[in-house]
């Protein structure tokens, strides 16, 4: 027998039982009443023989006459008010077991509700249960999560979770196979790259050593700069197919951005801008070190780009329980306020961007500290000048 069976079977049985306590307790208070009135009326009537036998005759027709009298005649009759005597002095001492069985009946059927409700309840709340216990364990990913089947209340509400669940399945698996052929079509097209951009370089380098001209150094530029571009596409190809594999282990924070500064050296000294680095005390992670000085790289080059010359790119970093905060600013005029929504996207430039790149770091950048359980923020500071924040998350 089936939950919602059974749930029907309970309430039509408690409605009965409540239609047979009201139908039980009417009849024993009719029939109690009765009595009543038959032992009161007969006692009266043995009172005035006693007194008065010679008054039997009136006495047995006077009952006759009380029979043949309606409720509504009845009900009129008021006589012994004129005499004094008033409704509640009649009928005293009812006896106790009167009201015993219905008071029993009463608490029988209460009784009989309260539980129907509290297991009713009960049941409910285990449905609930077994549902958000479904989808936690959906929402983790654990496979091979099956729905269990029962007929109750909640069957509609469990069949259309299940088609969602299913749906979102369906969804989720057409998504990482349509990424998956992105990704692989896009480190198939930085392969193809690769090829004619070699053979290019190895003409153009013949071609110099031949004839050495302008237009050289300019085509040059543009091979260097697709070069970039398909080791950039393959790196993509990489973080969106999932196999760029980051190491864990305790990466120090001065010393990653000492390693990211002076690999910048050169650049740094070119364009007469220092780069302040504090030394804050022993603060890791647990991360990839070679991928965060990178990471970083591309942030100190960015704020390089939008500084002055005798500018200064500053640097900084604190750890508590929860996180290690990273900040790299510059003394710039900041982002413009129409770049910030994008600036993480992949191959956007933004208004005033300078430099041959591609727009392709600072999404870079974000991908790994974001594989690193790290978030990566833009924003410009109230005294000028822009500003990236990097929060790496302990758990």
């Amino acid at each position: 027998m089936n939950e919602k069976r059974k749930q029907g079977i309970l309430q039509i049985f408690s409605v009965l039982l409540l239609l047979l306590g009201i139908i039980s307790t009417s009849l024993l208070f009719y029939h109690t009443y009765q009595k009543i009135a038959y032992q009161h009326i007969s006692a009266f009537c043995e009172i005035i023989l006693e007194h008065s036998p010679e008054t039997e005759p009136q006495l047995l027709s006077g009952l006759k006459e009380y029979h043949a009298l309606t409720e509504q005649e009845i009900a009129k009759t008021n006589y012994l008010e004129k005499y004094g005597y008033r409704p509640e002095e009649f009928c005293k001492g009812i006896p106790v077991h009167t009201f015993l069985f219905p008071t029993f009946l009463f608490l029988i059927i209460a009784g009989f509700f309260m539980f129907e409700s509290w297991e009713m309840r009960r049941h409910n709340q285990k449905r609930i249960a077994n549902l958000t216990v479904y989808l936690e364990q959906v929402n983790t990913g654990a496979k091979e999560t099956l729905i269990q089947t029962q007929e109750d209340d909640f069957s509609k509400l469990q069949d259309e979770i299940y088609k969602t669940v299913t749906a979102l399945y369906q969804t989720k698996e057409a998504a990482l196979f349509a990424k998956k052929n992105f990704a692989e079509n896009l480190a198939n097209i930085a392969h193809q790259l690769k090829t004619p951009i070699t053979a290019a370089f190895l003409s153009l380098q013949l071609m110099k050593r031949k004839n050495a001209n302008q237009y050289a150094d300019q085509v040059e530029k543009q091979l260097e700069r697709l070069n970039r571009l398909e080791e950039s596409l393959l790196m993509l190809s990489k973080i969106d197919s999932g196999s760029l594999i980051l190491k864990h282990e305790k990466v120090d924070l001065f010393t990653a951005l000492s390693l990211a500064a002076e690999n910048l050296d050169d650049l740094f000294r070119e364009r007469h801008i220092s780069i302040e680095i504090p030394e804050n005390g022993c603060i890791e992670f647990s991360g990839d070190l070679e991928w965060t000085i990178e990471a970083f790289i591309n942030f100190m080059k960015n704020c390089m780009e939008h500084s002055q010359s005798g500018g200064t790119v500053h640097c900084d970093y604190s750890g508590n329980p929860l996180y290690a905060k990273i900040r790299i600013w510059d003394d710039g005029a900041g982002f413009d306020t129409e770049d910030l929504p994008h600036l993480f996207e992949r191959f956007y430039r933004g208004r005033h961007a300078v430099g041959s790149g591609i727009g392709i770091g600072l999404a870079l950048a974000r991908s790994v500290f974001e594989l690193q359980n790290g978030t990566v923020t833009a924003y410009n500071l109230q005294n000028g000048g822009a500003c990236f924040e990097i929060r790496i998350y302990c758990h």
